[in-house]
C-alpha cells in the first residue's frame, strides 16, 4: 500500500513536468512516467536479479511502487481521446511510442544492471 502511495504521488508530480514546457494535446506526462517506469522496472529486476530478496520487497516495488507510478489505462484513455479528436497520427506515435521503447527501456535497464553488477574495480 505504501508503495502504491508514493507511486501514485511521483506519477502525479512527474506527468505534470511536460505541461509546464508544453502545451499540446499530445499526452507527453503519460508517455514520460511510463517510459521512465519500464527503464526502473528493468534495472531494479536486474540488481536484485542475483540477490535473494524477500518477496514483500519485490511486491513494494514492482507492483507498488512502480505499478502505481505507470500507467496502462491513462495511456489507452488518452489515445483513445486523441483519435475521438481526429489526432489519429499522434494516437498511433503514442501506441507505438508507448510499446516499442518501453520494452526498449525495460531491456536497456537491465543490461545496465546487469553491466554494474559485473563491473569490477
Amino acid at each position: 500500500m505504501l508503495g502504491g502511495a508514493i507511486g501514485t504521488v511521483l506519477r502525479y508530480w512527474i506527468s505534470g513536468l511536460p505541461h509546464k514546457i508544453y502545451d499540446g494535446s499530445f499526452p507527453w506526462g503519460t508517455l514520460v512516467v511510463n517510459l521512465a517506469g519500464s527503464f526502473l522496472i528493468g534495472l531494479f529486476w536486474g540488481l536484485m536479479g542475483r540477490e535473494n530478496i524477500a518477496t514483500h520487497v519485490r511486491a513494494f516495488l514492482f507492483i507498488g511502487l512502480f505499478g502505481s507510478f505507470t500507467t496502462f489505462s491513462t495511456f489507452a484513455f488518452e489515445s483513445l481521446n486523441l483519435i475521438r479528436d481526429g489526432n489519429v497520427k499522434f494516437a498511433i506515435v503514442n501506441m507505438l511510442a508507448s510499446n516499442i521503447l518501453g520494452v526498449l527501456l525495460v531491456f536497456a535497464g537491465f543490461m545496465i544492471a546487469r553491466m554494474i553488477l559485473n563491473y569490477k574495480i
